[in-house]
Parts: C-alpha cells; structure tokens; sequence
C-alpha cells in the first residue's frame, strides 16, 4: 500500500498549480535549454548539455514526486479549533520549563513545514506530542538531548 499524504485544501491546491507549472512552462523552459545546448555541437564535451540534462532529470523527478502525492492524498479536515485542543492548522504557545522561554508554532502537514517560519510538522516529535493537548498541559517531547519539557500556554 503506498503511503498516504496528509494535505490541508491549501497545500492541495499548491501541489496541484506546482504540477500544472511544471508540466506546462518548466518542461518547456528545459526542452528549449536542452535544444540550444545541442546546437553547440559535440555533445561528449558539452556541458551546458550536461546541465540541461541534469536539470531535465530533477525535473522529471519532481513531477514524479508530487505526482504521487496527488495520488495518493488525504484531505485533513480542517475544522475550526476550539481554542483548548491542539490540532492541524492550530498556532500554539507554549512555555519551555527547562529554558524559560515562550515560544509560538503552527501545526502544520508536513508538505507545509517551515521551521525558519515556526511552522512544524504534525509528524514531527515535537508536532506528535502537542497533537490532542489542552491549554496548562504539559508535554514532554523526546530530542536527541533527552527529553524536553514544555507547557502549552495557548491555542488559536
């Protein structure tokens, strides 16, 4: 059984127009790259054709990949929160006790993940174990360090 991706309607919508942009101006956009590094000539010494080659290959990759996502989808259903439990879509507060710090996350899909951003992955370990929480629980999140301590301060 193929795995399945966890999308929300705008990560959906997303991987949809990337594949219609790859398929209709990016293969374009190579083919002409591949087409003028041919008419340099010898191709066993051409390396623009080489790159044009390569850059054929990762694309033809990529469309592979979210080809397959787009097969093999499910929808996450995007309820409103209600403010207590932590879900997809979800902007938590929480409180690190060992550091003292607060600090604000979104859950999100992983196609949606963006760290620089604080936007985690519901699959992530520190994603997993906020899922299902309330506000003024604590959560303990297993890292490469040992274990970390975190109470959630608010959900939106």
């Amino acid at each position: 059984m193929a795995k399945e991706y966890k999308l929300t309607q705008e990560a959906l919508k997303k991987l949809q127009e990337e594949l219609v942009y790859l398929k209709n101006t990016r293969e374009h956009e190579v083919a002409e790259q591949l087409k003028e590094a041919r008419s340099f000539g010898d191709l066993s010494e051409n390396s623009e054709y080489e790159a044009a080659k390569d850059e054929q290959g990762k694309l033809y990759s990529r469309i592979a990949e979210v080809q397959f996502m787009l097969d093999n989808y499910v929808l996450v259903d995007e309820a409103p929160a209600d403010g207590e439990t932590v879900r997809i879509g979800s902007k938590v507060k929480v409180y690190d006790l060992e550091f003292e710090e607060e600090s604000e996350y979104e859950i999100v899909v992983s196609q949606e993940a963006d760290l620089l951003n604080n936007r985690i992955s519901e699959e992530s370990p520190f994603g997993k174990a906020l899922l299902g929480q309330k506000v003024g629980e604590e959560v303990l999140v297993e890292a490469p360090a040992g274990v970390v301590r975190f109470r959630i301060l608010a959900v939106e």
